[in-house]
């Protein structure tokens, strides 16, 4: 239905274009993009695999990464098939229904890691902070809390997003997004309304789930910091400090791509599009790729497992 000004009115289907500027070469861009899907879920699933049947790592700190992995596998499965169905096969729709549920589940997905990165830290706080008090304290019960609490949180903040979009924005100048995936501001800009109220409340959603997790996992690692370094053995401190290196790693990598691709999204307006739109595409496919190889090489029980798993000798 066209409305007078030439503004479309709740448009059925989307047109994702891609990364703009790039067209020519978006084929051979999907090559890495690919290698890195695949290799992200290999990963991750070795490890969720291994986690899953290795009963000597039922502990918390291999249950979170057992979370973090299926995360990182649903967060890059619900953009890369589609992303590469634009680049490699010319599959640029998307119905409308179907681009608000993908930006959900993106946007869901981004806080639960988030909020697993939180309990990650937390467990390491707790693990060397008061050590006798690490079982009490990470009990079955409070693993199961802490998944529901981070899924619900995550679930409950973004969908308000959703709401606003399919309420309050009725009126679109255009139906092609500039993007390779439906992603909330990308989506509220093509509107011809006031979309100030959607702005607001995006960053009310990433600076209650992301800047609140980035804050207290800051203060859990100064506090790990201070008490590694009162340690009275060189040993002690270097082996505690080893423990937290990897989540170090996964948590800089996650937040630094994180805030780089929202605050260029956002108030980067001199920055060439597709700059934002590579950006928000290493977002989302980087951390899952490195992860595994982060845990596996820094983690020695992970490590161990897997190379048990490809090198082991079946006896003769």
């Amino acid at each position: 239905m066209l409305i007078p000004n030439g503004s479309v009115f709740m448009p059925a289907v989307l047109t994702l274009t891609g990364i703009p500027g790039l067209e020519s070469v978006q084929h051979w861009i999907g090559i890495p993009f690919c290698v890195m899907y695949f290799l992200a879920v290999i990963g991750n699933s070795l490890i969720l695999g291994i986690i899953k049947y290795e009963h000597s790592l039922h502990k918390p700190m291999y249950i979170f990464l057992a979370m973090l992995g299926a995360t990182d596998i649903a967060l890059s499965t619900c953009i890369l098939p589609k992303m590469l169905g634009i680049f490699w096969f010319h599959l640029p729709e998307i119905s409308f229904a179907a681009c608000l549920l993908q930006m959900w589940l993106i946007h869901s997905f981004q806080a639960i890691e988030s909020g697993i990165l939180l309990a990650m830290a937390l467990d390491h706080y707790v693990a060397i902070c008061i050590p006798l008090r690490h079982v009490t304290i990470f009990s079955q019960q409070l693993l199961t809390h802490i998944a529901v609490g981070v899924t619900l949180r995550a679930a409950i903040l973004v969908a308000p997003c959703l709401a606003l979009i399919k309420c309050h924005l009725k009126f679109y100048r255009t139906t092609v997004i500039s993007h390779t995936y439906c992603e909330h501001m990308a989506i509220v800009k093509l509107a011809t309304e006031d979309v100030r109220i959607n702005k607001i409340y995006g960053l009310f959603v990433a600076f209650s789930i992301l800047g609140f997790d980035i804050i207290f996992i800051t203060l859990s690692y100064v506090q790990i910091f201070i008490t590694v370094f009162q340690l009275p053995q060189k040993e002690a401190r270097f082996k505690a400090f080893n423990t937290c290196i990897a989540h170090i790693c996964v948590f800089l990598q996650f937040y630094l791509l994180a805030f780089f691709s929202f605050f260029t999204h956002r108030f980067g307006a001199h920055i060439p599009p597709y700059v934002h739109i590579l950006l928000s595409n290493l977002y989302l496919l980087v951390p899952p790729f490195l992860n595994p190889i982060v845990y596996g090489v820094k983690t020695k029980q992970i490590c161990d497992h897997v190379l048990k798993v490809f090198f082991s000798k079946n006896p003769s």
